[in-house]
């Protein structure tokens, strides 16, 4: 079973410290997906165009390699109607991006939407903490956040087959 999953935030890049779920999804996710039988395609974009195609933020990709993940290359793009249909989830880190993926959201499409940490017990309705503005140490606070968001995530779309 393939499922395809992205991230919804801000600016592609801004939040949370560009890339960083998309870098701890596809880490996170690839490592486990083969142990419980899944075919994963991660993919990040914003849900504003004021980053399309720059680069990550050094901080994202330095937190990105030190787990094993190269991000480098990854160039911003904005969220469009075709990935409401390419995607089975798109992601939101944070309650603003979600009500901006509803409302952008074209109807009769197949994308679940939902918080990432939705997906892990005793953290429904919160956002992923936003790094941008403050220090390195947070892109690592993030990293875990992400990777634990979309470790519970897999587990439940596993469960659901």
């Amino acid at each position: 079973m393939a499922i395809r999953i992205t991230d919804g935030k801000l600016g592609s890049i801004r939040l949370p410290g560009q890339y960083l779920p998309f870098a701890a999804c596809r880490s996170c996710l690839s490592c486990g997906s083969d142990r419980i039988g899944l075919e994963i395609e991660v993919d990040s974009a914003g849900t504003g165009d004021w980053h399309i195609g720059h680069a990550p933020d050094h901080r994202a990709a330095a937190v990105a390699k030190r787990n094993g993940t190269d991000i480098s290359e990854l160039r911003a793009r904005q969220v469009g109607p075709e990935d409401f249909r390419r995607f089975d989830h798109i992601i939101a880190l944070d309650t603003q991006n979600l009500s901006d993926l509803k409302r952008i959201r074209p109807e009769g499409t197949r994308a679940q939407l939902s918080l990432l940490l939705d997906h892990v017990e005793g953290r429904e309705g919160e956002a992923v903490a936003d790094p941008y503005y403050g220090e390195a140490a947070q892109f690592d606070e993030t990293w875990r956040e992400v990777v634990e968001g979309a470790s519970a995530l897999a587990r439940k779309i596993a469960g659901q087959r």
